[in-house]
């Protein structure tokens, strides 16, 4: 166990680099009075919503872990240490972010290069607090306990909280985004980030829980999911041995030491352009991912004297770099998917989401090609185990991924108040340049989420089904056996009616949140003529009852089925394994027609969203033309595609194989 020291110490080590990291932003200077005051607003409207979200998360928390505590007291510990570090990686990220975003804005007055050094130095705060808070649980458990199977307890508490971020968090940030763009944008005809709109703190409040506490939440749990399961399937190798458990422990502390390193390759020129941006964070990204790589291989030797799991690494890496660079492809528009669906726009807002959800569904194919093919060389040369490798090294370097991530939403709130505040045209537009960026890398982001989902998930089936056959039950997984294609339907179902559930509950607060507006625009004299001030609060309240209220549907639907169908045979009186084989069917299932589901959404809206920047770049007619106009719409559409939906269903597949794995003794 003397290795165990080791990822405890790159943990600790993150967590300090995240602290000073977090002083440094804090010494930079916030702007003027009327910056500080946006600031402020936007951070106190994000922690009354997270506060208030808590409270519903807290009664779910006590509830499972009475119910785990019957199972095994241990892995209901595991349990509550779990939710409580995901929550708490997502309050660190958020508070950060809302403190950084006026000193963005300040910043690239100055210019573009310190906005994104600042915007970028944010999100390497949530990257690194993610993995230290998740390495650092994972590995101090594992040292105290010597158990791996109560470490699942610990990823369930993740993704259980992760699931309720991420789907309340982007119930609220796209009511308010979609109701403020829909009153402001398309009927007032007043700009983004107007500081007449009543709903545009709202929208800034939602960018910070949704794509940094929410996304912070949601790769937590991917991250420790992704290990947990590997070490799982370690302690389950024939050949046994201790360091085959420890091996992605070590691979993921390694790679946060390549994060950190591979941040200081960030910089770029005082005015770059958004190419020469985009090259700024790719060189940190593939710095640290080269980083990776070389330590990896020698780490693998050392631990278990034998490179196979390397080459499973090494797949996954790659693998997660094809999917990052295929959504980039995708959604930025620089390239031809995304300037096609802007050309549609031109002939109305039908033929732009027409052609914004087939790029959707067109970019399924690389991603899914990457992943086949890194399961299919993971399992060559270390079987299941292997496959669930390819996962940690696919989240190796999650510490620089996810701050190029989170920048995104900083910077969105740069240009907000740099609109808001009248820093002027110049502020304004390198801003939006920072922002335009960050709408790529929140895509790859959620590429690295899926990708990673799919290889964790299907670890944890495998976990699944061998933990069965443990218990002395043999399952009949063929594919013609009745049981397992009911379960099958049923759980490529499950991410239609997630979806469902979740795009309503959007729409539901968006038709709140234009009400709201419309009220507003009608009955506060003298506010379109800027003489008054509108009630910002009544939609930040609005924003936070919607998501409170719908967010708690989708995620019981995640722990629930597998309970359900797994139990239902056995209480009728029928074999008990009926119930157990159309859980495997249902596991199966989710995960294809889930990942699928999120490829095209997470694409589709990012792709949307660029479109309609690239026209108001001066394309096609610019701002307040008739192409603008329809591109409004189909990146209204394409709001809850990527920023609800989309990225919640890698929570749900992995939840769901967690639930059954974690649930098994109720089960049987």
């Amino acid at each position: 166990m003397e290795y165990i020291y080791i990822p405890i110490i790159c943990a600790v080590l993150s967590l300090l680099y995240a602290g000073i990291t977090t002083a440094r932003i804090l010494r930079r200077s916030p702007g003027t009075l009327r910056m500080r005051e946006l600031s402020d607003t936007i951070y106190h409207g994000a922690m009354t919503f997270l506060n208030q979200e808590y409270r519903v998360m807290i009664v779910y928390v006590i509830i499972v872990a009475a119910v785990l505590a019957y199972i095994n007291y241990l892995t209901a510990i595991t349990f509550v240490v779990g939710a409580t570090c995901s929550a708490l990686a997502g309050n660190v990220g958020m508070r950060v972010a809302t403190k950084s975003n006026a000193r963005t804005a300040e910043a690239a007055k100055h210019s573009i290069g310190e906005g994104l050094r600042t915007a970028f130095s944010s999100g390497l705060v949530m990257g690194l607090s993610v993995v230290g808070l998740g390495l650092l649980g994972v590995s101090v458990f594992y040292w105290l306990l010597e158990d791996v199977n109560v470490l699942v307890g610990f990823g369930f508490g993740a993704s259980s909280i992760a699931l309720f971020a991420r789907v309340g968090g982007g119930i609220y940030t796209k009511s308010a985004d979609m109701g403020a763009d829909l009153v402001g944008k398309v009927e007032a005809k007043i700009p983004e980030d107007d500081p007449r709109n009543p709903a545009v703190i709202a929208d800034n409040v939602g960018d910070n829980v949704g794509d940094v506490a929410g996304m912070g939440a949601d790769l937590f749990e991917s991250y420790v999911g992704s290990i947990i399961a590997a070490m799982v399937l370690g302690s389950l190798l024939p050949a046994g041995g201790l360091n085959w458990v420890l091996l992605p422990l070590l691979l993921a502390g390694w790679g946060i030491i390549s994060s950190i390193l591979g941040s200081f390759a960030v910089r770029t020129g005082r005015e770059a352009d958004i190419g020469a941006l985009h090259g700024a964070l790719n060189r940190g990204v593939f710095g640290a991912a080269a980083l990776a790589v070389i330590g990896g291989a020698w780490i693998t030797n050392q631990t278990v004297n034998v490179l196979e799991p390397f080459y499973a690494f090494l797949a996954g890496l790659i693998a997660g770099i094809v999917i990052g660079l295929s959504a980039e492809y995708y959604t930025e528009n620089r390239f031809g998917p995304t300037r096609n669906i802007a050309l549609a726009a031109e002939t109305g807002p039908a033929t732009n989401i027409l052609e914004g959800f087939s790029v959707g569904m067109l970019s399924t194919v690389i991603p899914i090609i990457a992943i086949c093919g890194a399961t299919l060389i993971a399992y060559h040369f270390q079987g299941l185990y292997g496959i669930a490798i390819a996962g940690v090294g696919m989240l190796s370097t999650l510490g620089i991924t996810l701050a190029t991530d989170c920048y995104g939403p900083v910077a969105d709130n740069a240009a907000g108040i740099a609109e808001m505040a009248g820093m002027g045209s110049k502020v304004r537009r390198r801003a939006e340049r920072l922002d335009a960026v960050g709408n790529t890398t929140a895509a790859i982001g959620k590429g690295f989420a899926i990708g990673s989902a799919a290889l964790t998930a299907l670890a944890l089936f495998s976990a699944y089904v061998q933990a069965v056959g443990d218990k002395g039950v043999t399952l009949s997984l063929e594919l013609m056996d009745p049981k397992v294609v009911v379960g099958l339907f049923v759980g490529g179902m499950l991410p239609f009616l997630f979806c469902a559930l979740t795009m309503r509950a959007v729409r539901k607060g968006a038709s709140l949140i234009v009400e709201e507006v419309r009220r507003q625009f009608r009955t506060i004299k003298g506010l379109m003529a800027g003489k008054a001030k509108p009630d910002y609060n009544k939609c930040v309240a609005i924003s936070t009852r919607a998501a409170l209220r719908n967010m708690i549907a989708p995620a019981a639907i995640a722990v629930l089925t597998p309970l359900l169908l797994g139990t239902v045979p056995g209480v009728i009186g029928l074999d008990k394994t009926i119930g157990l084989e159309m859980v495997a069917g249902l596991l199966a299932g989710a995960i294809v027609s889930g990942l699928m589901l999120a490829v095209t959404l997470a694409n589709a809206g990012g792709a949307w969203d660029n479109a309609k920047k690239y026209i108001e770049e001066g394309h096609l007619g610019g701002k307040g033309s008739e192409a603008h106009a329809a591109a409004v719409i189909g990146d209204t559409v394409g709001d809850p595609f990527k920023d609800t939906s989309g990225p919640s269903l890698n929570i749900l597949i992995k939840l769901m194989s967690m639930a059954s794995l974690l649930f098994l003794p109720l089960l049987l």
